[in-house]
């Protein structure tokens, strides 16, 4: 499930690939890991989208098996064994197709929400 603004809102809520894109870009930064990427889209969302951990981690072991990521075990900032998540060449490839279908999706949305 998706949170915004502490209402409940249904996985279809995000658009279809939309969950695959921010992780991509959350870690074009650098190497995360699953914990720390959701709070990262939490706060660059100003706090309106909230992973949870029954999307967020079945997300990262598609884009895993894509190719797109590569993850090794580490230790986090709290002492614990994590996963760390490192954006592929695949994935950045990646990346910037599925930012150019979203532009191309948000600009004709916004066409029609303009002329309609």
């Amino acid at each position: 499930m998706y949170h915004t603004h502490n209402k409940l809102m249904p996985n279809k809520e995000m658009p279809s690939g939309a969950l695959a894109l921010l992780l991509l870009r959350v870690l074009r930064s650098g190497p995360l890991h699953g914990y720390a990427i959701a709070q990262r889209i939490h706060s660059l969302s100003s706090e309106v989208l909230r992973i949870e951990e029954g999307a967020l981690y079945p997300a990262l072991q598609k884009i895993l098996l894509k190719g797109w990521v590569t993850a090794e075990w580490g230790i986090s900032e709290t002492n614990r064994k994590v996963r760390f998540y490192r954006l592929t060449p695949a994935g950045r490839k990646q990346l910037e197709a599925e930012m150019s279908a979203y532009g191309r999706m948000h600009e004709a949305i916004q066409a029609v929400l303009r002329t309609a």
